[in-house]
């Protein structure tokens, strides 16, 4: 059986910037979508369910970092490339906190590009993989997460079973989970009486990393 090409859009107004990225991927084997809109984009992204999106920072009438935020919103999952000649660190911290993954420089470095997509494509792989092992769903993940930003102070597992719905076994499930990724961080309390209770609280990153796998 013929392996799946790897597919990934490219959101950029620049025609030549679109040509030498399809030229790249016909290099390695990859599909490249090409889209000069970043608003049409936005149904691509639906439509396509990319295994990649490279984007440009500067775009008429929507630029990139908009458009991060609007793809992170129908899909958490998806590694996202900023393409940019601006390497200011204040734009880079922008766009990750918007969702994006990693940055490369233009003009692009065809070796440089092909290394961090096979990079983000191998850390997804291996992100599905270990779910689909621990038998974690993704639905239920947004649950939990959803329901553990909420939170501005360390909370109880029986707050979380509480404000998602969910059993307790299975939200004790997924807060290991958490924990296992680095999202959330534990501590025990102790009472007046009792064994101590153990409180969580999603790490700095968390609240946004629990949001985009």
């Amino acid at each position: 059986m013929t392996e799946k090409p790897l597919s990934i859009l490219a959101i950029d107004d620049n025609q030549d910037i679109l040509f030498t990225l399809m030229a790249i991927g016909e290099t390695f084997g990859w599909k490249i979508h090409a889209e000069s809109d970043s608003k049409l984009a936005l149904e691509r992204v639906r439509k396509l369910e990319p295994d990649l999106i490279l984007i440009d920072y500067h775009m008429p009438g929507q630029d990139g970092l908009s458009t991060v935020r609007q793809i992170r919103g129908q899909n958490r999952g998806v590694p996202i490339i900023v393409l940019t000649v601006d390497e200011r660190q204040e734009i880079a911290d922008q766009f990750l906190a918007a969702g994006a993954n990693d940055f490369a420089n233009k003009p692009i470095k065809v070796a440089d590009l092909a290394t961090r997509i096979r990079v983000h494509i191998s850390i997804r792989q291996q992100q599905e993989s270990y779910t689909r092992d621990k038998g974690i769903n993704s639905g239920t993940l947004d649950i939990v997460c959803n329901c553990c930003r909420q939170f501005t102070r360390p909370f109880l597992t029986e707050e979380v079973v509480e404000g998602s719905g969910l059993a307790y076994q299975t939200v004790v499930r997924y807060l290991q989970y958490l924990q296992d990724q680095k999202w959330l961080q534990s501590s025990s309390h102790y009472g007046k009486v009792g064994r101590p209770k153990k409180k969580y609280q999603l790490v700095d990153a968390g609240a946004e990393s629990c949001c985009k796998n």
